[in-house]
């Protein structure tokens, strides 16, 4: 006999609808610990408070008029924000439905991952924005690696390998 949860209502056992668990669950986390984390860095190394920080998140579409948008543009960043985060959790869990490893071990897996997201946002998606180029701050660096290693790559791993891989051979 199995219980039913609140986060069971509407994904029944279907394996589509255990990768869409395991998608919405591993996102929200992700973009709920990244956020935490950048909140808590960028305050601690810039002083920024969390209006610019979800500003500059919004000038990758808007450029620096993010910046004059107030509360609107800063939400506009954290809207953002989640979307990457549950993009990041669609890619490793569907890629996870094909590539057994990634199921087997979710710890080397999810810190792997991690570190290409920010490789992939930090290299190729924000130079490819409207956001200005800003100097090198090696303890940002390090936080970034850090940050998305244990707080974006490990839970999706980790939700992925509960929601996903006890059903896929």
């Amino acid at each position: 006999m199995s219980s039913t949860t609140a986060l069971d209502i509407g994904f029944a056992g279907t394996a589509p609808s255990r990768a869409a668990r395991a998608i919405f669950l591993g996102g929200l986390a992700a973009g709920i610990l990244d956020a935490i984390d950048a909140l808590i860095a960028y305050k601690l190394v810039l002083g920024f408070d969390p209006v610019p920080i979800y500003q500059f998140v919004a000038s990758g579409l808007l450029g620096q008029s993010a910046f004059s948008g107030g509360i609107t543009t800063a939400l506009l960043g954290l809207l953002i924000h989640f979307f990457i985060a549950f993009s990041a959790a669609a890619a490793f869990c569907l890629a996870s439905l094909k590539l057994e490893f990634l199921r087997k071990r979710p710890v080397a897996a999810g810190l792997a991952f991690g570190v290409l997201v920010y490789a992939v946002m930090n290299y190729i998606v924000i130079p490819l924005s409207a956001i200005a180029a800003s100097p090198f701050s090696l303890p940002l660096f390090l936080n970034g690696i850090v940050g998305h290693a244990c707080l974006v790559g490990l839970p999706i791993s980790f939700l992925a390998r509960r929601h996903i891989a006890p059903h896929v051979g």
